[in-house]
């Protein structure tokens, strides 16, 4: 079976414990559970990972660069300013959806900047956890599109 791999970087571990308001309840394992069915449901699998350190998720996508068609990531604040993060993802030439739970654009205005959005194949903002089973669904169907060519 095919296989994504989902990133979720800093503090997305406090998931359901951080910030109800602007996150929710649900938890990490919550989105995992989630992601993971809907894969299923789609034909594939989900690898998942989480980390609050820039250099494990960058090792993390290049170790699975021929393991894994396409990513999905909730970048946490690394959204903003990790060139890093963005240089992986373009080093591995592999599609990717950015995912954030919140409407970035509607929060403070230094959220409004992503550095991974220019490479991504789509980004999915502000519809909760909902936006991770959109995002795979979205790049299920990239993957299938590029496989029709």
């Amino acid at each position: 079976m095919p296989a994504i791999l989902l990133v979720n970087g800093p503090n997305l571990n406090m998931l359901g414990k951080r910030e109800p308001g602007i996150y929710g309840s649900d938890t990490l394992a919550d989105v995992e559970r989630l992601v993971s069915e809907k894969a299923h449901q789609l034909g594939y699998q989900i690898i998942t990972f989480q980390s609050n350190h820039e250099g494990e998720i960058i090792d993390k996508i290049h170790e699975m660069r021929e393991q894994v068609e396409g990513i999905l990531i909730n970048p946490g604040a690394f959204t903003h300013y990790s060139y890093a993060i963005r240089d992986a993802i373009s080093a591995v030439s592999l599609p990717v959806v950015e995912i954030h739970i919140s409407n970035v654009h509607a929060r403070e205005t230094f959220r409004h900047q992503s550095v991974i959005a220019p490479i991504a194949v789509g980004q999915v903002v502000g519809l909760g956890i909902k936006g991770y089973e959109l995002a795979l669904e979205g790049l299920v169907h990239y993957l299938q599109s590029q496989d029709r060519e």
